[in-house]
């Protein structure tokens, strides 16, 4: 056991992954002598050579199209875009190809490639820098999607994304890279990419987020807690496919449903939860279902990045209103 940031949570999973599977190369822009735009690669290069860890041209349609080919045929890449909001040049070679290739040739051939990205605000940086657009992948046949939010689970969603034998979008909330830390045992034990995880028990109010705002949430639980209201925590960690089936357990209990993430609010993950919880367990509900999250805006500048960012005070309104307003 060590303790560890998230960041480097990831980058041992990709030191482990190296080590047993020589089929696991690693690419991208400045992945290798620099270790990549937030060092999550560093050490990779020396321990693994030229040939498995190599440095790409500036050139985001050059990454997703040889990656799809690298794993087309039998290598899995793993492919780091410097920035989510970088990874449009890329896009023809992810929604064409990556994500049809199982599908387009009947099986004969698979995409087990891993697609690597920050993404997020809170680190003071321009608005490509600073996206969450993570329903756009979601909306796309054949992805998987994972956000991770602690060192062990992004340690153990890192590992099984690379042994998955179809494309992963691996997106990794950069505002808490270094911030939040824990324990994580290099044991080589991935997780399943299709569970959320719980992270407080409740009684009065499920909470489903992901991603960096898994941190707010949490201290608004606490917050709530100490004002008599118990929340339920949930980490969602896989946006798609999405584990409904423990989020309309945990509303058995609760009978209260607020959806807690960065991404703008219209159609974003959130809105597809609420639509599947009014298909599914309406009969559940105490009280129409609630969101928290960002603007319908272009991320602003650093001067007013904290106006989009959501706060815990923000969770905590929310939740009392849902509570308190519908008795």
């Amino acid at each position: 056991m060590a303790d560890m940031t998230l960041l480097e949570a990831v980058n041992l999973a990709l030191h482990h992954e190296m080590e047993h599977d020589p089929k696991v190369v690693v690419l991208g822009e400045d992945v290798g002598d620099n270790g990549g735009v937030f060092r999550a690669t560093v050490g990779l290069k020396a321990k693994f050579g030229l040939k498995r860890v190599i440095d790409s041209p500036l050139a985001e349609a050059l990454i997703g199209g040889v990656t799809v080919g690298m794993a087309s045929q039998g290598l899995r890449p793993v492919a780091e875009f410097q920035f989510q909001g970088f990874v449009f040049p890329a896009m023809e070679h992810l929604m064409c190809h990556a994500a049809r290739m199982r599908n387009r040739t009947r099986g004969r051939l698979t995409c087990p490639a891993v697609f690597r990205a920050p993404f997020g605000g809170g680190i003071h940086a321009p608005e490509h820098h600073s996206e969450s657009i993570e329903a756009l992948f979601a909306h796309i046949p054949g992805f998987k999607v994972v956000i991770p939010s602690s060192p062990q689970r992004a340690y153990g969603l890192l590992l099984a994304s690379i042994r998955s034998n179809d494309p992963v979008m691996f997106f990794e909330p950069k505002r808490i890279y270094r911030t939040v830390k824990s324990d994580v045992n290099d044991n080589g034990k991935a997780l399943p990419l299709d569970t959320c995880f719980t992270l407080r028990k409740g009684r009065d109010l499920t909470l489903v987020t992901w991603g960096a705002c898994v941190v707010e949430s949490l201290q608004a639980a606490s917050t709530l807690s100490s004002q008599g209201i118990e929340v339920e925590v949930i980490d969602l960690a896989s946006i798609k496919p999405i584990d409904m089936a423990t989020i309309i357990h945990s509303l058995e209990k609760t009978g209260r449903l607020l959806v807690v993430h960065e991404a703008s609010k219209t159609c974003g993950v959130g809105a597809e939860i609420l639509a599947r919880t009014a298909e599914h367990a309406m009969c559940l509900l105490k009280a129409p279902p609630k969101r928290v999250t960002g603007m319908d805006t272009i991320m602003p500048y650093y001067r007013n990045e904290d106006y989009f960012m959501i706060q815990e005070e923000d969770i905590v309104i929310a939740a009392r209103e849902l509570v308190e307003g519908w008795k």
